[in-house]
């Protein structure tokens, strides 16, 4: 009874409070035209057309195509794969950082480095790596091994290639799980006889498994939606992403493209509904609280070094594959040639506008960011603080783009605001505009900065706003001189992550992008599609060192600005 009240004086307030209740009207705005309204012209013209009107066609027509039913059967066993290796992979480090003591400071290091290398950079550079070191022409393959026909295009190609892009979000995700187990339970059961295997097996395993699913199905979800990697390392193997690219680019099929990205999208939406619903909630009730004090380090050697080998082998495998692109960039002809030159970086801004380039997709990311960051808190703050009836759906709808693969989501923009109900009016001219990337770039980076947001204001003390409320401050001053403060470190962190996402897209605005706009990522992925190597090694060298910049900067100023140090020096 005493929350119903509560729930109802929460609501008297809102509805009271006119910027609270006007940021609301234009959040739900937002949401609906740029997330939902896209999908629904999807879900229309995948069932509809004014020659046909309401029709299952367009589903069978698709379906009967085997192309497409080889495309939809590649997808998931890639998906299954990559989903698999990323989340044993991504285990294997976690468990290494928060359970075994790493003897050498630089491999400790060298694991947090290789964790973070593929999370800034473009999601394609290791394809490029993949087929500089071990394709016809690799330095593994023709040179060291003397292989002269090895191809790495393909199932296997794509799959390597994934899961060495995708391992550091499960890595991410499963360290805080393994430091919020408590060692009081692993303890007793190796103060009762139990070996570590058994102890692993019977008391930690168990615990993880709902987070281990959780992994898995995010690392699914990224892998059957990505479209960069396939496109670039595919070759014949067609993926569903391609599939549905071409269709609309090659075939200029709109009906059948829509019903194609119906189909991947209602898999990658059963798939979230499950991670978001299910297996989180789960997570939660299993691991309910931090460890109560400091784990004890695992420091037996028949433990530590198979373990740290097998890590030190993933994390120099994958520096190699990095350390292969700025090369790949200097030398002459990669394969051939390897005496060092300057030429393709001369090329990228003589020959091919790659000052271009680099300034639209820095004045495009640049405008994103402070708007994703700034969006993701308000989204946080009304889920987290806010009680009101609209609540679940801002929720639900500002994570959704996270199921989103970005080709249907690009596909849905060109439908939508290119045509749809835009044909006149203010939106009919947003098609072909700047302004459409920007909405692009901030739908994609929502849903990572909105659960930042979540996370770090639900660690804030409900009171600290309300002393605000009763000196007679509205909901603006709140939010601005007491909440955002506070969470400050997430803000920071969300407006670089938003950056860093936005320069290195690629799925949904190789749709979206024009002549009137050059992109860094899609020139890197146009060179690399020619097999111009040395042209897109040096888009990506210097697309990755913006990046890390960007990076670096931010680590620097939360060290020195940040709410932790103002903290410190508080206490």
């Amino acid at each position: 009874m005493k929350t119903r009240q509560g729930a109802r004086l929460d609501r008297k307030k809102l509805m009271a409070d006119p910027i609270m209740m006007s940021t609301i009207v234009v959040l739900i705005a937002f949401l609906t035209l740029f997330i939902l309204y896209p999908l629904a012209i999807l879900l229309v013209d995948s069932v509809y057309s004014p020659e046909a009107g309401l029709t299952t066609s367009f589903f069978s027509t698709v379906l009967d195509m085997g192309t497409f039913r080889t495309a939809i059967s590649n997808t998931l066993k890639v998906g299954f794969l990559v989903g698999i290796a990323s989340t044993v992979i991504g285990l294997l480090f976690a468990y290494v950082e928060v359970y075994v003591k790493v003897r050498t400071p630089l491999m400790g290091g060298l694991f947090k480095v290789v964790s973070m290398l593929p999370v800034v950079s473009p999601p394609f550079v290791l394809s490029l790596s993949m087929i500089m070191l071990f394709g016809k022409a690799g330095i593994i393959t023709r040179h060291l091994l003397h292989i002269y026909d090895n191809s790495v295009y393909g199932f296997w190609g794509i799959a390597i290639v994934q899961t060495l892009t995708f391992f550091p979000v499960c890595y991410m995700m499963l360290k805080g799980l393994l430091k919020n187990i408590d060692p009081s339970l692993e303890e007793a059961a190796r103060d009762m006889g139990a070996s570590r295997g058994k102890v692993f097996s019977s008391v930690t395993l168990p615990l993880l498994l709902p987070g281990l699913g959780n992994a898995f199905l995010v690392t699914f979800i990224e892998s059957i939606a990505d479209f960069a990697n396939p496109m670039i390392i595919g070759g014949s193997y067609d993926t569903l992403a391609t599939t549905i690219y071409l269709r609309i680019t090659g075939a200029y099929d709109k009906n059948g493209a829509s019903a194609m990205a119906v189909v991947l999208l209602t898999i990658t939406m059963l798939m979230f509904m499950v991670q978001k619903y299910y297996l989180e909630r789960k997570t939660a009730a299993t691991l309910t609280g931090k460890a109560s004090r400091g784990r004890m380090l695992i420091e037996d050697k028949s433990v530590t070094i198979p373990l740290t080998v097998l890590c030190g082998g993933v994390a120099l495998f994958v520096t190699l594959m990095y350390i292969c692109v700025p090369f790949g960039a200097l030398f002459k002809t990669w394969g051939y040639d390897f005496h060092l030159t300057t030429k393709w970086f001369v090329m990228v801004f003589e020959r091919y506008k790659g000052l271009k380039a680099f300034k639209d997709s820095f004045i495009l990311s640049f405008i994103s960011a402070p708007i994703t960051a700034l969006l993701s808190m308000i989204i946080s703050y009304l889920v987290v603080k806010k009680r009101f009836r609209a609540k679940g759906f801002i929720e639900f709808v500002s994570m959704l783009a996270m199921a989103v693969p970005g080709t249907v989501l690009g596909i849905g923009y060109i439908r939508g605001f290119s045509g749809g109900l835009f044909r006149t009016g203010l939106l009919q001219g947003l098609y072909g505009t700047g302004a459409i990337l920007v909405i692009v770039f901030v739908v994609r980076s929502l849903p990572t900065g909105t659960r930042s947001g979540i996370s770090a204001l639900r660690q804030i003390d409900k009171s600290i706003e309300e002393s605000a409320y009763d000196m007679g401050a509205n909901s603006l001053k709140v939010f601005m001189t007491v909440t955002l403060p506070l969470i400050k470190d997430s803000f920071l962190s969300g407006l670089v992550t938003s950056f860093v996402r936005s320069i290195t897209a690629i799925s949904a605005i190789i749709l979206l992008v024009t002549p009137q706009f050059l992109l860094i990522t899609v020139q890197i992925n146009e060179f690399a599609e020619k097999g111009s190597y040395g042209i897109a090694c040096a888009f990506a060298t210097i697309l990755i060192l913006i990046t890390y910049s960007a990076v670096l900067l931010m680590n620097l100023f939360i060290r020195f600005f940040g709410t932790s140090k103002k903290l410190k020096e508080v206490d």
